[in-house]
């Protein structure tokens, strides 16, 4: 038996196929104990138990993969007083250990900005977190470039 290792791609789940995107929902269900067996939460999501079971081993949700990880991401934020600490604030409240700032200087009011922060201690998912910053006042665009 040969070691192989397995090589990984971030994509946006809107271009897959449902089965793909339905099999990481029933994990999620099985994971949170929301359904007991891989029947009951294949069923709920819609596919047979032969289809997550073909994915089940290929297919993670982004925060169980980000978990214990460093996401860096990268911003523009408008060139306003505060936006870049309330986002920087935003981080620390999801418990986010802030690693890196890097800000280049504004230009047509609006600033590049990238950030890197250790996901260990986080008490919500990534999602939820980068969810959260784009509502912010002056957060015009986020972008998740990097995991390590």
């Amino acid at each position: 038996m040969t070691n192989r290792t397995k090589d990984f791609l971030m994509v946006s789940k809107d271009i897959l196929p449902d089965a793909i995107v339905k099999t990481a929902q029933a994990k999620e269900l099985l994971a949170k104990g929301d359904c007991a067996t891989v029947n009951d939460a294949a069923e709920r999501v819609g596919i047979s138990r032969s289809a997550f079971y073909k994915y089940k081993d290929g297919v993670f949700p982004f925060y169980e993969v980000s978990k214990e990880r460093i996401i860096t991401i990268s911003l523009i934020l408008e060139n306003i007083a505060g936006v870049l600490s309330n986002t920087l604030n935003f981080i620390a409240g999801f418990r986010g250990n802030i690693l890196t700032i890097n800000q280049g200087i504004p230009l047509q009011g609006v600033a590049n900005v990238s950030i890197a922060f250790d996901t260990a201690d986080m008490i919500d998912t990534p999602e939820k977190l980068l969810a959260g910053l784009s509502e912010i006042e002056g957060v015009r665009k986020i972008e998740v470039i990097g995991q390590n």
